[in-house]
C-alpha cells in the first residue's frame, strides 16, 4: 500500500536548508565578534605596555602624547567594534534560533501526519482482517445451514 506523501515535504528541506545556512551565518558572526573582541584586548594590553622615553623633549613628549592619545582612540573604536560584532552575532544567533523554531514545528507536523497515515494502515489492516473472518464465519453458516450463533468455549 502506496503511503500518502507529505504534502509539506519541499518546505521542510526549504526550512531545514533555511536553518543550515542561519546556524552558518551564526557561526561566522560568532567568530567575527570572537576576533574582534581578541583583537581589542591585544590592542588595550599594547597600549599599557607603551612607556614614554626616557629623554623627554618637548616635541618627543607631545609626539609622544599625541601617540597615545592615537592609540587610546584605536583601542576604543576596536571595543566598540567588538561590542557591536557581539550585538550583529547576538541577532544573528536569534535568526537561527527563529528557523530552527520553524523548522521544528514543521517536522512535529510531519511526525503526526506519519502517525496518522501508519494509524490509518493499521486500521485497514484490522478491517481486512474482520472482513476475511466475518466472510469465512458467514460462508460457514451458511453451508451448514446453521442460524444460532454459537457461544465461544476455550
Amino acid at each position: 500500500m502506496k503511503q500518502p506523501a507529505f504534502r509539506l515535504e519541499p518546505v521542510l528541506r526549504l526550512r531545514r536548508t533555511e536553518e543550515r545556512a542561519a546556524a552558518l551565518a551564526a557561526a561566522a558572526a560568532a567568530r567575527e565578534a570572537a576576533d574582534a573582541a581578541r583583537r581589542a584586548e591585544e590592542d588595550a594590553l599594547a597600549l599599557q605596555a607603551r612607556r614614554p622615553p626616557s629623554a623627554v623633549s618637548g616635541a618627543s613628549f607631545v609626539a609622544a602624547m599625541v601617540a597615545s592619545s592615537a592609540a587610546a582612540a584605536d583601542v576604543s573604536a576596536a571595543r566598540a567594534l567588538a561590542v557591536a560584532h557581539a550585538e550583529q552575532a547576538e541577532l544573528v544567533r536569534a535568526r537561527w534560533t527563529a528557523a530552527a523554531q520553524r523548522t521544528k514545528g514543521l517536522e512535529k507536523l510531519r511526525e503526526r501526519h506519519l502517525e496518522a497515515a501508519r494509524t490509518a494502515a493499521e486500521a485497514a489492516a484490522e478491517r481486512a482482517v474482520d472482513d476475511l473472518v466475518t466472510g469465512r464465519y458467514t460462508t460457514e453458516h451458511h453451508m451448514t445451514g446453521t442460524t444460532e450463533e454459537e457461544t465461544w468455549r476455550d
